[in-house]
């Protein structure tokens, strides 16, 4: 058959060979850091950390490798489109950019690479 074996385009699995690799990916070190749960709101995430900040902020002699890991943590598992990512790939989702641009009409891609930031109300914060 056409589609037997993984398909036109390889690969053991689905569409494109996306599930070639059945590897263990790590998606729950950032809510770790954090300590909360998978399931956690946004505020709860805010909160957290904000009570690990205090105690962990380099000016109040905690550690600048913690700080920077909660900080990274906090802008991931708050930004809904990354926290997705995080959910599914792990970190290494977040790193090699999968998922970027979700949502944006396939013009994402375009601004990206060129930089661009009018068309949708003026540029990103």
């Amino acid at each position: 058959m056409f589609f037997g074996n993984g398909g036109p385009f390889g690969g053991g699995g689905g569409m494109f060979g996306e599930e070639r690799e059945a590897k263990e990916v790590d998606n729950e070190g950032l809510y770790k850091v954090l300590g909360v749960d998978k399931k956690a709101s946004s505020s709860q995430i805010k909160k957290a950390f904000f009570k690990l900040a205090k105690k962990h902020h380099p000016d109040k002699g905690g550690d600048t490798k913690t700080f920077q890991a909660m900080s990274q943590a906090k802008d991931i598992l708050l930004d809904e489109n990354k926290r997705k990512v995080y959910d599914r790939h792990g970190i290494e989702g977040i790193n090699k950019g999968m998922g970027a641009g979700g949502g944006g009409g396939g013009m994402d891609i375009f601004e990206q690479m060129f930089n661009m930031q009018g068309g949708r109300g003026g540029g990103r914060s």
